[in-house]
């Protein structure tokens, strides 16, 4: 396959996924409350260890205890791009509670470094391979699309998960509801 070619398909697939993150975030608008998760779906996202934007490795397991909201999102995903300033706005607000914001990035590291640099995100962004929004599928987004966010109360319970879009309010809602209970 020629440069030009894969160029072409790398755009062609970044344009359809785009498009079903656009779409999920109108079909799917209402946050639901977590179905049963498989036990081993959990465990195998907090043994993730993976790369921050500077390198270091950084394990989901030091993060148990808190309430997790993990964010599957990418650069080239329009509707993630939309809502990560609310991600970013929220974790602010709660920088004092015990919540972890997580993004877990389905891109190349660059891109997530100049985007991390461009939008000064507060929380850590993994970097993460497509085989890891392989465990979107065990919370249920079995399209694999983005964005997805799953939210963990500080017994490591999947209580909700969102396909498309989360805005501020929704989102900042729901952790004070965890961190209340």
């Amino acid at each position: 396959m020629t440069r030009g070619a894969r160029i072409a398909l790398l755009i062609a697939v970044a344009a359809v996924a785009g498009a079903a993150g656009f779409l999920a975030s109108r079909q799917f608008a209402p946050s639901a409350p977590a179905q049963v998760v498989a036990q081993e779906t959990v465990d195998a996202l907090f043994a993730l260890q993976l790369p921050d934007t500077d390198g270091n490795e950084q394990t989901m397991a030091q993060w148990r205890g808190k309430v997790v909201v993990v964010n599957f999102w990418a650069t080239w995903c329009p509707p993630c791009r939309k809502e990560i300033p609310d991600f970013s706005d929220a974790s602010r607000a709660l920088a004092g509670d015990p919540v972890q914001f997580v993004g877990l990035s389905i891109d190349d590291a660059d891109k997530v470094r100049a985007f991390d640099k461009e939008l000064d995100v507060p929380y850590p962004l993994l970097i993460a391979s497509p085989q890891v929004l392989g465990l979107a599928a065990g919370f249920g987004n079995q399209a694999q699309a983005l964005p997805f966010t799953v939210i963990f109360d500080r017994d490591g319970k999947v209580r909700h998960v969102k396909l498309g879009t989360l805005k501020r309010a929704e989102l900042e809602g729901k952790i004070r509801a965890l961190l209340a209970s």
